[in-house]
């Protein structure tokens, strides 16, 4: 024993780590679905636990608890330890997933003082199998007290008490003393429910315990899983000793009883899919089991279906601006929790997402970039956790995408120079045209950095309508035009301004 109190810390921490490292990455998986109760550990965490052992009796937890679902319709645990005062390391509804159980069981750290086992088996009678406590008055109740056969004060009357309620008590004790009184302490018959190990040893009666314990808190009734709209599984715990036996099973709607239909799986089975079901029904469900030709007591269940779950047929982009649209979307089925819009620049832009209620259909997105192309879907998010979507392109519209300021200079009787201020947004190049004569017009491109043009080959004593536009990724912007006369050669020069009469974005219609 001094051997084992004098172990390095660099060693513990190395046991530690592995067995860390262990229990995470095998923790996620299950085997065990079928049960229901309510699993209480009462933990030496005194000082006469050694270190190696409090890591042992840990792990041990841990092992033990791997098969089972946890969760607040599947087996729920609650943890305290044993010192000098109880301390409640989480009550029942404290952790909900296995994931998490095995951290804080992982994280947990030894108490030390003295072993005073009566007061925490009191503890857990007032406070711990309670209703704020998480726990639940309609399924077993289970009580697996860890300790090594040391006990400072009297354990006969809580223990009785925690019996009186309801509660199955096992014993696992890693000492050899108090066999009378660690017996009389265990529920009956003893020989199920009271376990001598030693502490390097506790894996040993790992599985066995664990049926003991499952037997206690397997579920009897039928359960439904995986409910969609078209289809759920029926969950059982084994109910037949043959796979020579078999399981009656028949479901119709709640409301129409003669639409009946049978389905048999054999006797090894615990598990069923019921398909091609009527959306948002409730099916009365019955399950008997068959053997050597006699009917048993059949278990018996309603289950809802969902209701059909659709992704939205339409997706309509509106309203477009230069920085915003508006998007809406059809149908809206009433089981839709929510709604997701993720929008993001075309392509490879980083998405956005917005979260709409259930009871809208349509929303405003802002914030956008101009004359910019976006990829846009609308995602339908049922209560069952199953997602629906649907996408549409959409585009923005540019800012101010007429040029300013256009001034004409320089005016001959042959020649005009065109002069503008930059249009806003990310502009590609210009296009200039020159209407000599309504049958002739000239156009020009230039780069986005030129903005003066000299136009040549004008005839005196003409009007000239020149106008200017910007050209973007998404087409072209409007166009900005003035009037400019030439003079006769003998003549003063003269010009005037016109405003447009209309303006497209698309240069083959109009300008």
């Amino acid at each position: 024993m001094l051997a084992l109190r004098a172990i390095s810390l660099q060693s513990l921490l190395r046991v530690l780590w592995v067995f860390q490292s262990k229990v995470l990455s095998t923790g996620a998986e299950h085997s065990i679905e079928a049960a229901e109760g309510d699993l209480l550990f009462l933990m030496d965490s005194s000082g006469s636990i050694l270190p190696y052992e409090f890591t042992n009796l840990k792990e041990f937890v841990v092992d033990l608890l791997k098969p089972f679902t946890i969760g607040p319709s599947d087996v729920q645990v609650g943890f305290v330890h044993i010192s000098d005062d109880p301390v409640v390391e989480f009550p029942f509804n404290k952790y909900t997933s296995d994931t998490t159980v095995q951290r804080a069981l992982l994280n947990m750290k030894q108490k030390l003082g003295d072993t005073n086992t009566g007061k925490a088996l009191t503890h857990a009678k007032d406070s711990m199998f309670t209703q704020k406590a998480g726990a639940r008055p309609d399924v077993p109740k289970v009580l697996v007290w860890l300790t090594d056969g040391v006990s400072s004060d009297d354990i006969s009357q809580p223990i009785q008490h925690l019996k009186d309620l309801g509660v199955t008590v096992f014993i696992v004790s890693t000492g050899r003393g108090n066999y009378i009184e660690l017996k009389a302490a265990a529920s009956e018959p003893s020989e199920r429910h009271l376990y001598y190990v030693d502490p390097d040893d506790m894996h040993v009666i790992t599985e066995e315990l664990r049926n003991e314990i499952l037997e206690i808190i397997r579920v009897k009734k039928l359960k439904a899983l995986e409910i969609t709209s078209s289809s759920f599984r029926l969950l059982w715990s084994r109910l037949l000793s043959s796979d020579t036996d078999y399981y009656l099973i028949e479901y119709s709607p709640l409301t129409e009883p003669q639409k009946r239909s049978w389905k048999t799986v054999t006797g090894d089975e615990t598990s069923v899919v019921l398909r091609q079901l009527l959306p948002q029904t409730t099916y009365e469900v019955k399950l008997t089991p068959i053997n050597n030709g006699n009917s048993n007591k059949p278990l018996v269940t309603k289950v809802t279906t969902l209701e059909d779950e659709t992704s939205p047929q339409m997706v309509l982009i509106s309203e477009s601006r230069p920085t915003s649209f508006q998007v809406s979307w059809a149908p809206t089925p009433l089981s839709v929790a929510s709604y997701e819009v993720v929008y993001g620049v075309l392509p490879g832009g980083e998405p956005k997402s917005l979260t709409i209620d259930s009871n809208q259909n349509t929303t405003v997105v802002n914030n956008l970039e101009p004359n910019t192309t976006y990829l846009v879907t609308v995602s339908a998010l049922y209560s069952s956790g199953r997602t629906k979507a649907l996408s549409a392109k959409a585009c923005t519209q540019d800012v101010n995408s007429k040029v300013n300021e256009l001034k004409l200079i320089d005016i001959s009787p042959t020649s005009v120079t065109a002069s503008w201020d930059p249009a806003s947004g990310k502009v590609l190049q210009y296009r200039v045209r020159c209407t000599r004569h309504p049958r002739s017009p000239s156009v020009r491109t230039v780069p986005a950095q030129v903005r003066r043009v000299l136009l040549t080959d004008l005839i005196p004593g003409t009007d000239n309508r020149i106008c200017v536009k910007a050209v973007y990724r998404n087409g072209a912007g409007k166009g900005l035009c003035r009037t400019a006369r030439t003079p006769q050669r003998q003549d003063s020069l003269s010009f005037e301004t016109q405003s447009p009469k209309s303006f497209c974005i698309q240069d083959h219609q109009c300008w």
